[in-house]
């Protein structure tokens, strides 16, 4: 089975969305209403998560970019969180693919450093992999949580990503360690000024798990635009949908020029 790719929306603009760690396309659905008149969206669902659960894809960001590539027409590709890393490996490696890159809430590093003060302590990923052997599901949760955390309404929020994490059924916990290991792995700071296409990254400013600040610095160096997204946390599509749409329109608006 290849990737599970949803064509939404009408507008002249493609638009493909990439989702992050242990969730699926359809977590975007606010944002792509928002974006509907304005974009045509081709919505992913990475390997092993939602409707590509049966994917036999790696959930590898060359192997990933590689396929949504063959699948969709030349567009601007946003990746949110873990999506970021397919949506950057594109934009580097896919040059005839992706006009313009949006990353959401994502950094080119993950877990923090000696000379990369802006990650998540490394023992965050460790426990959540050693967690995922023994409870899956409450691991997920947890998870959740930490997505939610820093918005302006956290439980409404929670709420939400967690219908959505099982609209289609549970993720396989394989790929769930997949990720893990790729959030843990990661570090594509090096190629930053490689970027040839438009780019532009969006932060949550009340986001716990990806510091606005890694963003702001990965902008400068990709010679990107950075954005910050008031009283949004790590999932800015959810309850600022629109505000999000805002934020993508000087990018949207370069790329069709």
């Amino acid at each position: 089975m290849s990737l599970f790719i949803d064509r939404l929306g009408h507008g002249p603009q493609p638009l493909v969305l990439i989702h992050g760690w242990a969730m699926h396309g359809g977590v975007f659905a606010p944002l792509v209403e928002a974006l509907a008149a304005r974009c045509t969206l081709y919505v992913v669902d990475l390997p092993g998560h939602g409707r590509s659960r049966g994917s036999r894809l790696p959930l590898e960001p060359r192997a990933c970019a590689a396929a949504i590539a063959a699948a969709t027409p030349p567009a601007v590709w946003l990746g949110w969180s873990l999506g970021g890393l397919v949506a950057l490996t594109g934009a580097l490696e896919q040059a005839d693919s992706v006009q313009g890159l949006a990353m959401l809430c994502a950094t080119p590093k993950f877990v923090r450093g000696e000379d990369w003060p802006y990650g998540n302590d490394d023992a965050l990923v460790r426990q959540l992999a050693a967690d995922l052997e023994n409870d899956y599901r409450a691991t997920l949760e947890r998870f959740l949580a930490l997505e939610a955390m820093g918005s302006a309404d956290p439980r409404a929020e929670l709420r939400r990503l967690r219908e959505d994490a099982f609209a289609y059924g549970e993720p396989d916990p394989r790929v769930l360690q997949e990720g893990l290991r790729l959030l843990e792995r990661s570090d594509l700071r090096a190629r930053l000024p490689e970027l040839t296409v438009p780019n532009a990254w969006l932060a949550g400013r009340r986001d716990r798990l990806t510091h606005p600040e890694a963003m702001r610095w990965s902008a400068a160096r990709s010679s990107g635009d950075f954005h910050e997204i008031a009283h949004a946390g790590h999932a800015p599509f959810i309850g600022h949908a629109d505000a999000l749409a805002e934020a993508l329109a000087p990018l949207l608006e370069r790329v069709a020029a």
